[in-house]
């Protein structure tokens, strides 16, 4: 899929919203990523997927991990298009653990992948957990870099749209001194 025609179902599936908002890294910015809006339509979903993960068939990727809970269907129809196993990673305490029974072995081959990233402080802590098991990190997929790739988590990454969008420090956020009123995304 062209980055034009992703940009146009991000669109029409309402993933693209405007406004003042709170992002999960605690930054504020004029626009938010819904992702999950485009992530449930199952068609739509294994497409991205299947594109998302066509720079890492052929690496033996063994298992895709992303973080909960945006994470949760990507890592699944991620999985589901390299024939690999789907987990992911809840948040504890400032961290990220395997829950459920999941378990990654040393050496095992990972992909992460993510709906959209700002800072990466999600995927991060995912990176973190995988280094800590041992596993080899094959790379990690995001749907779209906010940073126009500017993005560098010390792996190899790919995104399937790379875009600018401005974020802030609480502190330094023009929209707060405006007084335009934070919106905490629903989700």
């Amino acid at each position: 899929m062209k980055e034009k025609e992703l940009l146009e179902l991000l669109k029409m599936t309402g993933v693209i919203m405007k406004g003042h908002y709170l992002l999960t890294s605690g930054r504020h910015s004029a626009c938010f990523l819904q992702c999950s809006q485009l992530l449930q339509y199952p068609d739509y979903a294994a497409r991205i997927c299947h594109d998302l993960t066509g720079p890492y068939r052929g690496k033996g990727v063994e298992t895709v991990i992303g973080p909960a809970m945006g994470g949760v269907i990507l890592s699944y129809e991620a999985a589901r298009a390299l024939g690999a196993r789907a987990i992911f990673a809840e948040p504890n305490g400032g961290r990220m653990i395997l829950k459920r029974g999941f378990r990654i072995k040393p050496e095992e081959k990972v992909l992460v992948v993510e709906d959209a990233v700002s800072t990466g402080g999600s995927v991060k802590k995912v990176l973190d957990l995988l280094k800590a098991s041992d596993a080899e990190i094959v790379g990690v997929a995001i749907i779209i870099d906010r940073t126009a790739g500017k993005i560098d988590l010390g792996v190899p990454v790919t995104a399937l749209l790379s875009m600018h969008i401005e974020s802030y420090a609480a502190e330094d956020c023009p929209l707060c001194l405006e007084g335009i009123s934070l919106q905490k995304p629903k989700g």
